[in-house]
């Protein structure tokens, strides 16, 4: 499991490093921080990026806004962003409001306004379709990560990591490599979302990462998982398993 990773983009250092702080108590990971377009273009082509917190302004000029504009103009490289400044002049939040930002933050900041930004961010980027909630976490369904609330913030984790997926009443208690989530939705529901060529259905309580299966044990109807995890499957989904290794 990985933590959120976010660039912040900010020329005023003591603003920087009060947000850097605020984010890192609170689980998130700073991966950089920029104080100019082009060192903010720089680390955003470099590095692993999650969610950008931009300052308007940037030596005086409204910087934040152009490199806004610059990575909503590319294809396939657009990560939500959280917009930040003092500046209440109309003409530039007008400007900014045509990048699409999925906050408009005015300093001071308040630590509950960025973390509620943070998650809206990240809720609205992936698509309110693939939102689901419990009364303690929230989870969105991206292509390749889920995106789980503990406590103020996120996780991060990888679709890949996960071995399995079972089924108890209106939960559904997700098994990683490293941990174990309970998150409130139905099996069915979380399926539907699921890349279905990774993630097989073997029984009517279980979902299993097919690259995570080692060993087939007909006469027991039993997957065996990296990690010693073991699994059943039932007779209604034999066919989909017919690819692996089996023990008789």
């Amino acid at each position: 499991m990985d933590k959120i990773n976010i660039l912040i983009i900010e020329d005023t250092s003591e603003d920087a490093l009060e947000l850097k702080e605020l984010l890192e108590d609170n689980n998130y990971h700073v991966v950089a921080i920029a104080s100019t377009y082009q060192e903010a273009l720089t680390l955003f082509y470099q590095l692993p990026i999650d969610l950008i917190i931009i300052d308007v302004f940037l030596n005086g000029n409204p910087d934040g806004i152009t490199f806004a504009e610059t990575i909503s103009i590319t294809p396939n490289i657009l990560k939500p962003f959280v917009f930040l400044t003092s500046s209440k002049d109309r003409q530039i939040f007008e400007r900014a409001k045509l990048t699409k930002p999925f906050s408009f933050l005015l300093k001071p900041f308040n630590e509950l306004e960025v973390l509620y930004a943070i998650e809206m961010a990240v809720e609205k980027f992936h698509g309110q379709l693939n939102v689901f909630s419990s009364e303690d976490k929230d989870t969105v369904v991206s292509q390749e990560y889920l995106f789980i609330k503990k406590k103020n913030a996120l996780k991060k984790v990888e679709l890949s990591s996960i071995m399995y997926i079972e089924v108890d009443d209106r939960y559904c208690h997700i098994v990683t490599e490293k941990e174990k989530f309970i998150i409130q939705i139905s099996l069915g529901k979380i399926n539907d979302v699921l890349n279905n060529q990774i993630f097989i259905r073997t029984h009517r309580k279980y979902i299993v990462n097919s690259n995570a299966i080692e060993q087939i044990v007909l006469a027991d109807n039993l997957l065996l998982l990296k990690g010693n995890h073991k699994v059943t499957f039932s007779g209604k989904y034999k066919d989909l398993i017919k690819s692996f290794h089996v023990l008789k």
